[in-house]
């Protein structure tokens, strides 16, 4: 365990926040409640937090090279900048619908993100793994996933990971960066079923990787090999996502869900009506570096409004 101090930075009581960003350029981490549908910004400078835009569904994000951002949704991939309603990039491919959840990209620019159809109780889809390229044309890389969530890269991108989270694996593969293909795909962390379940990921300079646990109250550091090395514990039941920010890379930013949702894969004595179950963003100093942030790279190729140029 890791007594690291744990700050709240920010708390608009989202109903599922997700997906913290961090933009360099303007020293500001982004967020999305993706089931209240708002978009947020918090600048570190000022130490004051947004609202960007309401009434938009984001499940994941990345900065876009165009100057704005390449959102993911249950809708699709589009391409957005901010002052204009997005424009649609894909919303099937190969015929197979992009009902997205988290996302990531490469140094190429390329955008990857996992479709979702879970649904307990009832059958389902599995979800996809879809890669965009430059051009906006999507590939599917890989499929069978439940609940297809938290996405990164190692720091030489030479290593996938992706998290299922309903099955309890966060899963990596052998990645080409020349090409974008995915290979050898193998189980990396099987979370025990009296913890919580793998949420979003992160990976810091060192190469090992982070992953917020949804019903776990923590973020745990797990090694190369997908050994615990810490867990930095959290007052939020539903931590759901972290990311590397500030100056230095030195700050592991964290988001949380207010709306108590239990599925059947939660651990045996979860209790998910009592307690504080989250809908803030925090701030926690680890005490290792993150990596730079990159881009998206989608707009090449697309005759996009003047204002996305």
């Amino acid at each position: 365990m890791s007594n690291t101090e744990v700050e709240l930075l920010a708390d608009f009581g989202d109903q599922c926040g997700e997906c913290p960003v961090w933009d360099p350029s303007d020293g500001v981490i982004y967020w999305t409640d993706l089931m209240g549908h708002r978009f947020y910004r918090y600048d570190r400078g000022k130490n004051a937090a947004r609202v960007v835009r309401e009434h938009l569904q984001i499940t994941g994000f990345r900065r876009d090279q165009s100057g704005g951002f390449v959102i993911a949704n249950k809708s699709g991939v589009w391409l957005w900048n901010v002052s204009d309603d997005p424009v649609l990039i894909a919303k099937e491919v190969n015929g197979f619908a992009c009902r997205m959840n988290d996302c990531g990209c490469d140094s190429r620019g390329r955008f990857l993100a996992g479709s979702n159809f879970y649904h307990p109780g009832e059958r389902y889809e599995l979800g996809k793994l879809f890669s965009f390229d430059n051009r906006g044309v999507g590939t599917i890389l890989d499929e069978g996933f439940h609940l297809a969530n938290g996405l990164a890269f190692s720091p030489h991108y030479d290593q996938l990971y992706f998290a299922d989270s309903v099955g309890r694996v966060i899963y990596a593969y052998d990645y080409d960066l020349a090409h974008g293909s995915v290979k050898n795909r193998r189980v990396l962390v099987r979370v025990p079923s009296d913890e919580g379940i793998p949420d979003g990921l992160t990976v810091d300079a060192e190469g090992f990787l982070w992953s917020a646990q949804w019903y776990g109250s923590c973020v745990v550091r797990y090694d190369p090999d997908g050994v615990v090395e810490r867990r930095i514990m959290l007052p939020a039941k539903q931590t759901s996502a972290a990311a590397f920010g500030g100056p230095d890379l030195d700050e592991l930013y964290v988001t949380s869900a207010a709306v108590s949702e239990v599925i059947p894969v939660a651990p045996e004595r979860y209790d998910g009506n009592n307690g504080y179950f989250g809908g803030g963003l925090f701030r926690v100093r680890p005490g290792v570096q993150g990596l730079v942030p990159v881009m998206a790279d989608l707009s090449a190729g697309w005759r996009m409004p003047d204002g996305m140029r």
